[in-house]
C-alpha cells in the first residue's frame, strides 16, 4: 500500500519505503513547487494522510490541501483521504495517531475562517482610512493595535504620574556585652509599628517626621519581643511555552523576541553532530501547551535521579495543566529532544547565543521534574521598653535546594547563582535565629532614607508578551512578529530593552480609541475568541 503523509510541523522521516514526508509551512499555498510535488505524489498513492498541526490553523491547512487537490483533479475516487493528529513528535504518539484517523473537523476550519475574515474586515477597512487621515501610518491590525494600545496607555500613565515622598527608618542593633553574639554582625531592622499602629509605605511622609522618630529611637532601650521561625516552599517552574521562553530570554539573556525565535528555530531544525545527520535539539518552539510526553517526562525524571540523587527528583512525575487564556495546546512544551545531551557537550558546536538559549531550556526542563526548594525563615520583632516603637528583622536560608541544584550544575554548563549573596543571607539568618525573647539590645546608627513612589514601569518585550498572554491576545507564533511590525512601522522604538511609543504610534492609538473604540479595546480580541468558540462549538483538543 502506497501512502503520502503531509505534515506542516516537521519533515521527519517516519520509516518505510512507501511512506513519504512532505514538509510544508504556513505559506505553503504560495509555493507552486510544493503544490506540484504534492499533486504528483497524490496521483501515485492509495492513501493520503494529512498530519498538519492539531490546531485550527493546522486543520485549515489540511482543508486547503484537499480543496486545491480537488481543483487540480488530483484526487480520484481510489484515493482514501484521512486526517491524523498528534501532540508529540514521538514514535508511540505518531503510531497511535496513524491507527486512529478521522475526518476533517469542520468546526475548527470554520473557526479559522471566521478569525481570518474578521482580521480582513478590520485590517482592510481601517488601514485605508489611516492612510488618508494619518499619512505615513501603514496598518492597524487587530492584534497589533491592541499591543500598540498597551504601550501608549502605559506611556500616558507614566507621564501623568505624580511621585509622592516617603521615608523609611532603619536601625543597627547590637547585643549586650554578656551575650554570646556580642562580636557577631550587627542586626539591621526596619521600623514597622509606631505608637501601636502598623506603618504603610506612605506613613512617614517628611524629613521632619523621620527626624522626630530618630530622636525617640536614640533615647530608648530595646529588647527582643518575638522570634518566629518558619518554612517556605517554592515549587519548580513550569516548562517553557513560547511566551515564557521569550520573557526569560529577554530578562536573563537580553535577547529580543525576534532573536529568541530565530535561535529557537535553529535549535529546532537541528545541527550536525560529529558524522551524524542533522539532529534537532529542542521540540517545536511555537506552543502554548505545558504538557510533556510521558516518555520524555520519565526520561527526565530518571536523569534527575542519576545526576543529583533520588531525593532531588519529584516523588511522582509532575504534570502541568495550567491553561493559558485562549490556548489551543496543540504541541508539547518546549524541551530538549534528548535531556541527556548536556549544554556543556555542545560547547564549540553551537554559537554562544544559541548555547545560552539551549542551556536555559535544558535547565528549566530538568527543574520541572525536581523537588521543591525549601527555605527556612526567621522573623524577629524588636521593641522599645515602652512598646511604642517596634522594628522588624527578617532572614532566610536554603533548607533543601531542590530544583535549584540544576542551576548550580557548572559541570553541565549551567551558570550558578551568586554564592556570595547566599553567604551573606546565611550569616544574617544564623544571627537572628540565636536571639531569644527578652534579649537586651542597644541601638546603634539610625538610618533615614528618602524615597519617592515610582510610576508603573514601561513595557519591555518580555513584559508586553506576558500581558498579551494574560489578556488572551495573539498566538505563540505572532508575538515576535507583532514586535517587529510595530518597530518597522515606526510605531514604537526600543531603548535599553524598554518600549517607547513613537509620535506616529501614539497618533494611531488615539485615532483608533476615538473612532473605533470597540476594536481598540483590549478585551475585544479575547472576547471575540470566546464568542467564536461558543458559536461554532470549536474544539481545540482532540
Amino acid at each position: 500500500m502506497r501512502c503520502c503523509l503531509v505534515m506542516d510541523m516537521s519533515g521527519t522521516w517516519l520509516g518505510g519505503q512507501d511512506l513519504y514526508a512532505l514538509m510544508t509551512t504556513s505559506a505553503w499555498f504560495g509555493k507552486c513547487l510544493l503544490l506540484r510535488g504534492l499533486i504528483s505524489r497524490a496521483l501515485r498513492v492509495e492513501n493520503l494522510i494529512l498530519a498538519s498541526d492539531p490546531d485550527r490553523e493546522g486543520e485549515a491547512i489540511a482543508w486547503h490541501i484537499i480543496e486545491m487537490l480537488q481543483q487540480q483533479d488530483a484526487l480520484n475516487e481510489d484515493i482514501t483521504v484521512s486526517r491524523v493528529v498528534f501532540h508529540e513528535i514521538t514514535e508511540s504518539s505518531i503510531k497511535s495517531a496513524l491507527q486512529a484517523p478521522r475526518e476533517l473537523d469542520s468546526n475548527l476550519v470554520n473557526a479559522y475562517l471566521a478569525r481570518r475574515a474578521l482580521d480582513y474586515l478590520i485590517g482592510f477597512s481601517i488601514s485605508p482610512l489611516l492612510w488618508r487621515k494619518l499619512p505615513g501610518c501603514q496598518s492597524a491590525g487587530r492584534v497589533q493595535s491592541a499591543a500598540l494600545g498597551l504601550i501608549c496607555d502605559r506611556e500616558m500613565e507614566v507621564e501623568q504620574f505624580e511621585p509622592k515622598e516617603y521615608w523609611t527608618v532603619g536601625v543597627d542593633f547590637h547585643v549586650s556585652q554578656s551575650h554570646p553574639l556580642k562580636n557577631k554582625t550587627s542586626i539591621f531592622s526596619l521600623l514597622s509599628h509606631l505608637d501601636s499602629r502598623k506603618l504603610n509605605q506612605l506613613s512617614i511622609s517628611s524629613i521632619i517626621e523621620a527626624e522626630a522618630i530618630k530622636e525617640r529611637i536614640s533615647s530608648s532601650q530595646f529588647k527582643v519581643l518575638a522570634v518566629k521561625m518558619g518554612k517556605v516552599t517554592k515549587n519548580p517552574p513550569m516548562p517553557y511555552i513560547t511566551s515564557t521562553l521569550q520573557q526569560d530570554s529577554a530578562s536573563k539573556l537580553n535577547f529580543s523576541t525576534t532573536y529568541t525565535m530565530k535561535l529557537a528555530q535553529k535549535l529546532y531544525e537541528g545541527i550536525k553532530l560529529s558524522d551524524k545527520e542533522a539532529t534537532g535539539l529542542i521540540t517545536y518552539m511555537r506552543t502554548d501547551g505545558l504538557n510533556i510526553s510521558n516518555e520524555a517526562a520519565n526520561d527526565i525524571h530518571s536523569f534527575v535521579k542519576e545526576r543529583y540523587g533520588n531525593k532531588f527528583a519529584s516523588k511522582n512525575l509532575r504534570k502541568y495543566f495550567k491553561k493559558v487564556k485562549n490556548a489551543q495546546e496543540a504541541h508539547e512544551a518546549i524541551r530538549p529532544t534528548n535531556i541527556r545531551r548536556l549544554p556543556s557537550s555542545l560547547n564549540g558546536i553551537l554559537d554562544d547565543d544559541a548555547l545560552k538559549l539551549y542551556t536555559l531550556i535544558w535547565a528549566r526542563t530538568m527543574a520541572c521534574q525536581m523537588e521543591s526548594l525549601l527555605i527556612d525563615t526567621v522573623q524577629v520583632d524588636i521593641g522599645s521598653m515602652g512598646g511604642d516603637l517596634v522594628l522588624r528583622s527578617t532572614g532566610s536560608k536554603v533548607g533543601f535546594p531542590g530544583y535549584q541544584a540544576v542551576y548550580k550544575d557548572k559541570e553541565a554548563g549551567v551558570n550558578g547563582n551568586d554564592d556570595k549573596v547566599e553567604d551573606v543571607t546565611q550569616a544574617c539568618f544564623d544571627v537572628l535565629r540565636k536571639l531569644k525573647v527578652e534579649d537586651q539590645l542597644s541601638s546603634g546608627e539610625v538610618e533615614l532614607r528618602q524615597h519617592h513612589t515610582r510610576p508603573p514601569p514601561r513595557y519591555s518585550e518580555g513584559s508586553l508578551v506576558k500581558k498579551l498572554e494574560e489578556l488572551g491576545i495573539g498566538r505563540p507564533s505572532t508575538y515576535a512578529s507583532i514586535m517587529k511590525v510595530l518597530q518597522d512601522r515606526n510605531y514604537m522604538t526600543v531603548k535599553n530593552r524598554v518600549l517607547f511609543p513613537e509620535f506616529r504610534g501614539r497618533m494611531v492609538s488615539i485615532f483608533l480609541s476615538h473612532h473605533f473604540a470597540e476594536v481598540a479595546d483590549y478585551s475585544f480580541t479575547a472576547d471575540m475568541e470566546n464568542e467564536i468558540h461558543n458559536m461554532l462549538g470549536e474544539s481545540v483538543k482532540h
